[in-house]
């Protein structure tokens, strides 16, 4: 089944779809995504290392969860779909924290990451059931383990997640 996802303009504003599998290259055109940062009842926050399979970031570890809206989806309900099918969680109090979050990075095989990113924060009861091809190992961290290992091993996460918690933290928001 084909994955589509809505490209951008400069201002952001849809200017059509592409097959999600060819849009990630090293000429990425921009696009819409989101990521989520989800807690769960004891006020841990989840982290992900991203299986080995994956083209981009491969290995390395970063927030709950990313996806791409399909056309036409809300981007709330893009965030549960995502959580249900990749790490099989129900989620609830489902908010946005970071609406106008923007990135672009190059990981080490070349690929661009280039999308208009809101960033969301949702909350838990349930233990991650991750798909292997998504997810390679996760862990429950609290949210000062998480802010010392981001400031003192940065290159060890994704940057997205880095550059997340910085604009979170000066915003004075949490994860």
């Amino acid at each position: 089944m084909t994955e589509l996802v809505v490209l951008l303009d400069a201002a952001g504003a849809p200017i059509g779809t592409a097959d999600k599998a060819t849009v990630h290259t090293a000429d990425t055109p921009l696009h819409l995504a989101f990521s989520c940062h989800l807690r769960n009842r004891q006020g841990q926050v989840l982290i992900t290392r991203r299986a080995l399979s994956k083209s981009a970031w491969p290995g390395v570890w970063t927030n709950a969860f990313c996806g791409h809206p399909a056309p036409g989806e809300l981007l709330t309900d893009a965030v549960a779909r995502r959580a249900r099918d990749e790490l099989g969680l129900h989620v609830y109090d489902v908010g946005v924290v970071l609406p106008d979050f923007r990135y672009e990075a190059v990981d080490a095989n070349g690929i661009r990451e280039n999308e208009v990113c809101p960033v969301y924060t949702a909350v838990t009861d349930d233990e991650p059931q991750p798909q292997p091809d998504e997810v390679a190992d996760y862990r429950w961290v609290e949210p000062a383990d998480l802010d010392a290992a981001l400031a003192h091993a940065p290159w060890a996460f994704s940057p997205w997640l880095v550059w997340q918690a910085e604009q979170l933290a000066q915003r004075g928001g949490r994860r």
